[in-house]
């Protein structure tokens, strides 16, 4: 294995001024930085992060606490992460993915206890997340993607709800609907207080009602089955029903079974919205759905970012807001002439 050794001798300097370029420990001559950076790349020497971080008390490493979702990670979740660590590598780190597999707290006990992150980026965040305030007491560095109901002065990067809200209500009313219904992500995940399903829920509720649409809470469903309940005991009850967003990818696909069953064709007898979901998982349904897009890639960097700066010094908090992206599909169309209104 090479050596920082073997990388002094090859660009003829000392040990020690190869560590202090390659680990930013001293400022080094340009050249000479040049010419070790060189030496480096022709030995194929890597350093030993363990090591540096002995030396530094740094490890370069951040953790994204990323509780895997029910159906696994997605094309719409992979971004996120992806993000994070595109961003990290590009300011010399690297990101560990941790889907907490135990309890949250004592995911973050062993974690941080093991000293080999320098901070957590969290993901999945709940109104009330007692994840922030173990960080906190433990002196942990940490970032949000998401946000809590109180961030404070908590570094986060999250979905701008109330944007998104009016994208969609605008998208809707824009076509002649009068009514729109929601179906929302699974009774636990509102229940716990997770951030999207409470704030994508009241979001919606306030656009329609600041454009003058009917808003009508469609439940909640987090498999095809539960999206084929869920519509037909929204129709049952709300016939007038034009529009529906729904908040779960394999709820959707429930939806659009039960619309077919009904006799009913998307989007002749019913536009359908997927919300939070991406362009690319939209393209796999039939027909094509609209969609609004998560920012996922850029949320994950934003966090990543936050984090490191925060790594570097103090100053005030970075919070960020950024809307969803309307991305038109096959699943949008005036309502029917005559529809009830």
């Amino acid at each position: 294995m090479t050596s920082l050794r073997d990388v002094a001798a090859r660009a003829q300097v000392a040990v020690s001024t190869v560590s202090a370029a390659l680990n930013g420990t001293r400022p080094v001559a340009a050249a000479t930085k040049l010419r070790i950076e060189q030496a480096a790349r022709e030995l194929g020497y890597r350093p030993n992060l363990l090591a540096r971080g002995l030396q530094s008390k740094r490890t370069r490493i951040l953790a994204l606490l990323f509780p895997a979702p029910i159906g696994g990670f997605g094309p719409t979740e992979m971004r996120f992460a992806t993000g994070a660590a595109e961003a990290a590598k590009e300011l010399g780190y690297h990101v560990l993915l941790s889907p907490e597999s135990a309890g949250p707290i004592e995911e973050l006990r062993h974690l941080t206890g093991l000293g080999l992150v320098d901070g957590v980026l969290l993901m999945e965040v709940r109104l009330d997340d007692e994840r922030p305030a173990f960080l906190t007491r433990a002196g942990v560095p940490f970032a949000m993607i998401g946000r809590t109901r109180e961030p404070g002065g908590i570094d986060y990067a999250d979905i701008d709800f109330t944007a998104t809200a009016r994208q969609a209500v605008a998208h809707v009313a824009g076509l002649g609907h009068r009514v729109l219904a929601f179906v929302n992500l699974p009774a636990a995940a509102f229940a716990a207080g997770y951030g999207p399903a409470v704030r994508a829920s009241a979001a919606l509720a306030a656009a329609a009602r600041e454009a003058g649409l009917a808003y009508v809470d469609g439940g909640h469903a987090g498999a095809p089955e539960e999206g084929a309940r869920a519509l037909d005991a929204l129709l049952d009850a709300r016939p007038d029903v034009t529009a529906l967003a729904v908040m779960d990818d394999r709820a959707a696909a429930g939806v659009l079974a039960a619309a077919a069953r009904r006799g009913l064709r998307v989007p002749d007898d019913l536009t359908l919205l997927l919300v939070l979901s991406s362009a690319r998982v939209a393209q796999m349904f039939h027909p094509r759905l609209t969609t609004l897009e998560p920012p996922s890639a850029e949320l994950g960097r934003l966090g990543a970012r936050m984090l490191i700066d925060r790594l570097g010094g103090g100053g005030p908090p970075r919070q960020r807001l950024v809307p969803c992206r309307l991305v038109a599909g096959d699943s949008s169309a005036p309502p029917r002439t005559g529809a009830a209104s």
